[in-house]
């Protein structure tokens, strides 16, 4: 069989038969589009002066965005997918169990679907995507902890970083065309990446598979602009494409709610090795933080809504903010728990490139970038990668390629990490004053 290419034996095919069989049975499933309350609920919200809101539970979902398949059928579908993995390459596959995997997960997916609107929402989404409380490990701070320490820094320098680069001065229309330039030069071997305008998405932007939509009506900065070519571009956009160039493994261009995880890490770690973030980006993080963990906690629509207030945000950002917690639940249900990935995500990866470097399993970092992947198949990845049943990723920004630099960053990181910060800030207290 030829396949991108490339002829495979009968072990590859079997996986890539395998692997296609969970791309096709995922496709029909898209979370976030399935979460959304519509234009008609903004429109009620804004109408009564942001005091009131429309009933939405189960019956909203069924009524106003039904699901594009049958769940019950989409359940079973993936249950004999696994059941054929099994068959085909046994209990103890390595390949095999990432894909088993998989299948588990859009499972759970479909059931986090069918519950919208109920309080099992919110439980499947913890499952899936964590909660604000859950610790890295015994004794650990949690994100819940996070926020607070860096909301707190943050209130520290308050207006001492802002420069012109902060100032909101360009159009989602000029970030299109801005975006597009800088993009077909990075991937200069796809000629069909587009940059589009769309007035369907909640965030500020989103990656496709060949596309990232830039949300219409609104006005970035320059460091906006370089987030979004790091973040969309950079880091979500060359996984899709590294994956979908898989010749076997084609289930990489695809990603379980495990994936997002390591993806939305990925993404901000990127952004901070290349000097594109900045306070206010890592404010809206922190703050997605706190407000999952306000609604874990019994905080409903009204209570984040005003939380975003008193940050400064208007009405519009207030409700597509708060919107971003409830989609899928209820304005007084749980939440829906993705928006932790980012800073969960972001420690989770940065710790294990440390322990990589102290292992010597440096070269094993590369593979982040090889498509969807997660930090517990990266062994199996780099098997794969030996066995040539896998190809090294094509794109991948310098900060990650070259594994000189990146090492010696992580080896004083180890070091650094030993020192108490109490004890230097009693040390530094004279010249910090």
């Amino acid at each position: 069989m030829r396949t991108n290419g490339t002829l495979i034996g009968e072990y590859q095919q079997t996986i890539h038969e395998l692997s296609e069989l969970i791309v096709r049975a995922q496709k029909p499933i898209r979370i976030l589009d399935a979460l959304k309350w519509g234009p008609q609920v903004a429109a009620y919200f804004f109408e009564n002066k942001c005091k009131k809101l429309p009933t939405i539970d189960r019956e909203f979902y069924l009524k106003n965005n039904p699901l594009s398949f049958d769940p019950e059928q989409k359940k079973e579908e993936f249950y004999e997918i696994d059941r054929l993995i099994r068959r085909k390459l046994g209990q103890y596959s390595g390949v095999g169990s990432i894909m088993q995997r998989m299948c588990n997960e859009y499972i759970r997916v479909v059931d986090m679907l069918m519950a919208r609107g109920t309080s099992r929402f919110t439980e499947i989404s913890q499952d899936l995507y964590g909660s604000s409380e859950d610790a890295f490990h015994i004794g650990a701070p949690t994100l819940k902890d996070l926020a607070t320490l860096i909301s707190d820094a943050l209130a520290n320098i308050k207006d001492q970083v802002f420069t012109e680069a902060d100032e909101e001065t360009h159009t989602s229309k000029a970030v299109v065309a801005m975006l597009g330039e800088r993009l077909s030069g990075y991937f200069a071997e796809h000629d069909n990446i587009r940059v589009e305008l769309s007035d369907g998405i909640i965030a500020d932007a989103a990656a496709g598979a060949d596309k990232i939509k830039i949300r219409e009506g609104l006005k970035f900065s320059l460091r906006e602009i370089r987030a979004l070519e790091v973040h969309e571009g950079w880091v979500h956009l060359a996984t899709t494409l590294n994956g979908m160039a898989q010749p076997v493994c084609t289930f990489l261009s695809k990603g379980a709610p495990s994936s997002t995880v390591t993806q939305e890490g990925l993404a901000i770690i990127t952004e901070l090795f290349t000097f594109s973030s900045y306070p206010e980006r890592v404010k809206r993080l922190t703050n997605r933080i706190s407000t999952v963990n306000m609604a874990e906690e019994g905080a409903n629509f009204f209570d984040v809504f005003q939380f975003y207030r008193n940050q400064g945000l208007n009405e519009e950002d207030c409700y597509q903010s708060s919107v971003r917690v409830f989609r899928g639940s209820t304005p007084v249900g749980g939440p829906f728990t993705k928006d932790l990935s980012y800073s969960k995500g972001f420690i989770l990866i940065y710790n294990y490139m440390r322990l990589a470097v102290q292992r010597g399993l440096v070269s094993r970092i590369p593979l982040l970038f090889v498509g969807k992947t997660t930090l517990e198949d990266l062994h199996i990845l780099h098997d794969l990668l030996e066995e040539k049943i896998l190809i090294p990723p094509r794109y991948m920004p310098t900060q990650f390629s070259d594994l000189a630099a990146l090492s010696a960053w992580m080896v004083y990181s180890l070091f650094l990490n030993r020192l108490d910060l109490r004890r230097l800030a009693l040390d530094f207290k004279a010249i910090l004053q």
